[in-house]
């Protein structure tokens, strides 16, 4: 549906933790990318209470949709359609984001897009490169997911190769920010301590890196519990924990982990691109080491800049742009926010547009929460 003025004009919302994310997107080219954020709220608890997401949401999505509307300069008649998250995600705060995006597309007379929020990661680097290689390899790292995902074509067809088998790179850097008293999020603290610390000072273990463990999978709660255990051993006898070091070395063994697994799946699979996303994606070592070791293996590596690659509304509607351009079919009204969307559905058609295969609510608890609480 790409037309002369550069593509689709699609509006996407974001609500799956808490970032109230709205973007705006014209094919490959971002008009507006406005969020609010939550996470001052969530501080004082040490980690995001699932509530509190949700009733921000709501306080914050229609202001979040004007100020995106009067940035990209556009009315929201002139949108091709809307796009928002489905899932994954904490099922209370996506079904703010589905309620708002089907009243407006409803009030607008706009086709509606249900996305998966990981397929989102991957889509928004065309706003960041161009279009995708077809396939691409992405690793994802985020607060609730690692994972290593193959896509042959983001709209239709996302292959999960490794993913999570217990503790995520990012629920790894809130726990051991939290031990160390730096406060929440860790991510970004660990990462600034780190660049005054040696990354080699302490060998703290890689997880799930033996000749018989899962190639592709991703452990980090045995390095989480291991770096804990050598922090009170420094406290028990009374010795000084060295914060810098500690969190270099910690960020070493979770990036060496990350890009080794993620350069073999390149080589195995055949395939010479490697995108990285989601919150971590941000991080100053990940970018580094990531870097090299692609240039080493003849990768070319694609990472957007570090807010495209937290949680924003811009992937949202980069992904629904890709479904209108491709003439992928709308979500039906009954769209319903799933908390478990698996990536292998990339987006949830409309049962009556003629897709091979209807989405499968296999959440029931959900599902039935949303119909009677969503339009339809």
């Amino acid at each position: 549906m790409a037309d002369s003025r550069g593509g689709p004009l699609v509006l996407g919302i974001e609500t799956s933790c808490d970032e109230t994310g709205v973007g705006i997107v014209r094919g490959h080219t971002l008009l507006a990318d406005a969020v609010a954020s939550s996470v001052d709220e969530h501080a004082r608890f040490g980690g995001v209470v699932p509530e509190v997401a949700s009733r921000a949401h709501l306080e914050a999505m229609v202001p979040t949709i004007q100020r995106a509307l009067k940035d990209a300069g556009i009315a929201a008649s002139d949108l091709d359609g809307i796009a928002v998250t489905a899932g994954p995600g904490l099922a209370g705060a996506l079904l703010v984001g589905v309620s708002a995006a089907k009243a407006y597309a409803y009030a607008l007379g706009k086709p509606l897009y249900g996305v998966n929020h990981l397929a989102s990661h991957i889509c928004v680097d065309q706003l960041e490169h161009g279009a995708l290689p077809e396939p691409t390899m992405a690793l994802l790292v985020s607060g609730g997911h690692s994972s290593l995902l193959l896509a042959p074509d983001i709209t239709a067809d996302v292959r999960p190769l490794g993913s999570t088998i217990d503790d995520a790179a990012g629920e790894a850097f809130d726990k051991i920010a939290r031990v160390l008293n730096l406060g929440f999020p860790g991510g970004p603290v660990i990462d600034r301590y780190a660049r005054e610390g040696n990354p080699d000072a302490i060998r703290f273990p890689r997880g799930l890196t033996g000749p018989r463990d899962p190639v592709y999978d991703f452990s980090f709660s045995g390095l989480k519990t291991a770096v804990a255990r050598w922090i009170e051993a420094k406290r028990a006898a009374g010795e000084e924990v060295p914060v810098a070091d500690v969190s270099a070395s910690f960020q070493e063994a979770v990036v060496d982990v990350l890009t080794r697994k993620a350069v073999r799946a390149c080589k195995d699979n055949g395939v010479d691109h490697l995108m990285i996303g989601g919150g971590v994606a941000a991080n100053s070592r990940l970018r580094a080491m990531a870097e090299r070791r692609c240039e080493d293996a003849g990768i070319t590596l694609r990472v957007p800049r570090p807010k495209l690659c937290t949680d924003n509304g811009a992937m949202v509607a980069a992904l629904g742009a890709e479904m209108v351009a491709r003439n992928r079919p709308a979500s039906d009204w009954d769209l319903s926010a799933d908390s478990s969307l698996p990536v292998t559905e990339p987006h949830v058609p409309g049962e009556a547009s003629g897709a091979a295969a209807p989405h499968h609510h296999g959440h029931d608890h959900v599902h039935e929460v949303s119909k009677h609480n969503l339009y339809s």
